[in-house]
């Protein structure tokens, strides 16, 4: 990894996903399904989840916006895009509400946290396929 991501680990307070994200664990995750079943259910995770509230959702830009209230509070907004016909991708990011420089990691393992919940509710596909899509 490099120092860069290394020093925003640790002093960080806000942490996204990516396509060609250092850490594997935060790459962009692909679901096997339509962009409007993939929002439904994350919303419906979501909505079960204590201290996460569905602040607004726009089908539209493909986004989701949620305030955390459970442990830190922090504030996430979640990417939803069709990429192709039943291959949509996903991405999140997390801002915590800290007056310390750093969130100690929360950011970083809410993300991890909602990824392992999403795998387990939708068909997963893989990370990083953007570039895999645009050569087939």
């Amino acid at each position: 990894m490099s120092i860069k991501y290394t020093i925003q680990k640790i002093f960080g307070k806000q942490m996204e996903t990516k396509e060609d994200h250092v850490d594997e664990k935060l790459r962009t995750h692909y679901y096997k399904s339509t962009k409007d079943k993939v929002m439904k259910e994350i919303e419906s995770m979501l909505n079960q989840k204590q201290g996460y509230t569905v602040k607004s959702i726009s089908e539209d830009h493909g986004e989701i916006i949620v305030n955390i209230n459970k442990g830190k509070r922090a504030f996430m907004v979640i990417t939803v895009i069709m990429v192709k016909p039943f291959r949509t991708a996903v991405d999140i990011s997390v801002s915590t509400e800290s007056l310390l420089f750093t969130d100690f990691g929360y950011s970083r393992k809410t993300i991890y946290y909602l990824y392992e919940e999403m795998n387990k509710r939708m068909t997963f596909v893989g990370t990083s396929l953007g570039e895999k899509l645009i050569q087939n």
